[in-house]
């Protein structure tokens, strides 16, 4: 997810992507630990899209 296009997301939005990146991030723990997955890089993009919402957000003073 690039920066322009989470700039363009309302609060709402926001939140609701920040939590299913949460919960993303999560369940594919969860995976990595049982070894039902591989994938390990994937969680690195989705904790830098994570990190990309708080830095939208805090620029729109939304925290």
């Amino acid at each position: 997810m690039k920066a322009q296009e989470i700039r363009e997301l309302t609060e709402d939005e926001l939140n609701k992507t920040e939590t299913e990146l949460k919960e993303e991030i999560f369940n594919l723990r969860i995976q990595i630990a049982t070894q039902q997955t591989t994938n390990v890089s994937r969680i690195r993009n989705l904790k830098r899209d994570l990190a990309r919402v708080h830095t939208i957000k805090k620029e729109k003073g939304l925290n």
